[in-house]
């Protein structure tokens, strides 16, 4: 409440200076009226010996005083006896700059020196503001009885929590390791893909270790003003050490430790520069006796700075991964300890079903199924409710009001899917096809093939070009059917994830024949611009060739095509078993 009011003081004082100014500015911008007169009209007054003075110089037009007091405006004629004719009259003569022009210059020096005065008081009052914030508002430590988070609420990343958990009896025993001669890791990083527990692992090593837990973005020290983000790491770091034990955690640290070369040209950003260089000079001021550890955690370790990721600043590197089955189902388990499952729910299918899922993503699973339970007051979570859910997670939720769709775009929408899950069985029989609809989802799909690879910890060329033809079936299937002039926009999201996956495939992994090996990413960091056109033209090529071949298989197996999108017009939804008695029964007709 304190705060709001000094606030709203603050934009008081700042409205009442503003209105001032342009007070000021009206007032002193003011000057008097003139008579204009012609120049006919100013000899005749000077002949009837009524002007008093004449104020002279170069400019297009002279000001003049009558004897009573008036003034007034006429031609300056510019002529080299002017000056003499008119002392000769018994005029006084000025010679200095137009009255006028000079009461107008005072007045615009006094305006801009008001708005002057004002942009400072204004800039100076935001300049305390941003730097009061950074030892106050964004530090705020959780202290250990709060931290209610430790390796037992951590499902799966064995390997992770077995590196992580090291760093948690260093803080608690440095004594033990400094008799061997060992510091304690000044910072570690922790990186994967979204949701996969960053900021949980961080958590848990303090409420592991029983030290306070200070929580921040990289981006709360990406400022406007040159020098606030310094201000603000040297602030934390003062912070973490009045605490004598604490862990730093660092979310998108990528916001201020982006590597500094990236570019040829050698620019840079002097804010986030100077923000980066404290930082490394901070975790560079540690004791070895001091119990403060910091945890960062990115979505791209690549994109970080070689100064960052030196021994001696963050000395560990730590993947926190996908989880696999065997971890999806603990991850599973886990979540699902407080709510209650009916007995015929089975985890493990779920595990199987949910490849590529992230913790986060899981734990949503449960609480869209719980979500859906509660809404039906089951009294327990149910199989169907979980099967909702994932779907329900995966192409968003059925949409319930179908009147504006019409008959031919059911049937462009059935071949659509129908070619997806025809061509994954086709090229990719190790894939599950566990669902296959034309049920329309709020998330704007019309309809979708539910593709469900197997684990793996790599990814091969062959499933690569295998994931590219199933995205381009469904295009290939309304192309085959209803002609190249009635091809729709369902195809968005494939053309998307094809041409992502073959991007990559060119451009990093060194998967085409004619860039060979190279890394066209190290090639355009040094200054080699010109492979774009390169990638371009190879990923268009390559394209083609795959599209080519969607097409082909897809006519030769044209009858089965048909059958899986008459099937899905009469049902809506198939599940994978109706898929394969479709496709067994035409294989067995020959």
């Amino acid at each position: 409440m304190e705060r709001i009011k000094k606030i709203k003081k603050s934009h008081i004082i700042a409205a009442i200076l503003i209105f001032s100014a342009i007070l000021a500015g009206i007032l002193f911008s003011r000057r008097p009226e003139h008579e204009r007169i012609t120049y006919n009209q100013f000899i005749q007054a000077v002949e009837e010996g009524r002007i008093e003075k004449v104020y002279l110089d170069n400019s297009e037009q002279i000001l003049g005083e009558y004897k009573s007091g008036e003034t007034f405006i006429t031609d300056n004629p510019r002529t080299e006896n002017f000056k003499e004719f008119l002392l000769v009259q018994g005029i006084i003569v000025d010679e200095v700059k137009e009255k006028i022009q000079g009461e107008q210059i005072f007045s615009t020096i006094v305006t801009l020196s008001i708005f002057g005065v004002l942009i400072f008081a204004v800039n100076r009052n935001v300049s305390k503001q941003k730097q009061g914030k950074a030892g106050k508002s964004i530090f705020n430590a959780i202290l250990p009885e709060n931290v209610n988070v430790n390796f037992s609420n951590i499902a799966g990343n064995e390997e992770a929590k077995e590196s992580i958990q090291e760093l948690v009896d260093f803080i608690k025993n440095p004594e033990k390791y400094a008799k061997y001669g060992a510091r304690l890791p000044r910072g570690v990083i922790l990186y994967g893909s979204p949701g996969t527990g960053k900021t949980l692992m961080a958590k848990a090593v303090a409420g592991e270790s029983g030290v306070p837990f200070i929580a921040v973005s990289g981006s709360d020290f990406v400022q406007v003003y040159v020098g606030v983000g310094a201000s603000r790491i040297r602030e934390l770091f003062k912070k973490a050490r009045s605490y004598g034990k604490c862990v730093i955690f660092i979310d998108e640290i990528d916001a201020l430790g982006k590597k500094r070369d990236g570019g040829v040209d050698g620019g840079g950003n002097d804010e986030r520069d100077q923000t980066l260089n404290a930082l490394l000079s901070e975790m560079s001021g540690f004791q070895d006796n001091e119990g403060i550890v910091v945890i960062a955690a990115t979505n791209r370790l690549d994109t970080l700075d070689e100064a960052l990721l030196r021994p001696g600043r963050f000395d560990r590197h730590i993947e926190i991964q996908l989880p696999d089955i065997k971890s999806r189902l603990k991850i599973l388990e886990l979540h699902s300890r407080n709510k209650p499952l009916d007995k015929g729910v089975n985890l493990e299918k779920v595990a199987q079903q949910t490849v590529y899922f992230s913790g986060a993503k899981l734990e949503n699973l449960l609480n869209e199924a719980a979500i859906l339970a509660a809404k039906r007051s089951s009294g327990s979570i149910q199989a169907q409710d979980i099967d909702k859910a994932f779907y329900t997670v995966i192409a968003g939720a059925e949409k319930k009001d179908r009147s504006t769709i019409s008959e031919q775009d059911r049937r462009v929408t059935a071949y659509h899917e129908a070619g997806h899950a025809l061509i994954t069985k086709l090229t990719a029989p190790e894939n599950r096809v566990s669902r296959i609809t034309i049920i329309p989802s709020t998330k704007g799909a019309g309809g979708f093939s539910m593709n469900i690879p197997p684990d793996r910890m790599y990814h091969k060329k062959k499933d690569m070009e295998n994931s590219i033809r199933i995205a381009l079936a469904g295009r290939a299937s309304e192309e085959l059917v209803f002609g190249e002039a009635n091809v729709t926009t369902g195809a968005a999201n494939d053309l998307e994830k094809a041409t992502d996956t073959l991007l990559n495939m060119i451009r990093r992994f060194g998967m085409n024949s004619r860039s060979g090996l190279l890394n066209y990413d190290v090639l355009y960091n040094n200054g080699f611009r010109q492979v774009q056109d390169d990638i371009i033209e190879e990923c268009r090529t390559h394209m083609d060739e795959l599209y080519q071949e969607v097409k082909e298989l897809l006519q030769k197996n044209r009858r089965v095509l048909g059958a899986i999108a008459e099937s899905l017009l009469t049902h809506e939804t198939l599940e994978e078993k109706d898929l394969d008695l479709i496709i067994q029964a035409f294989a067995k007709a020959g």
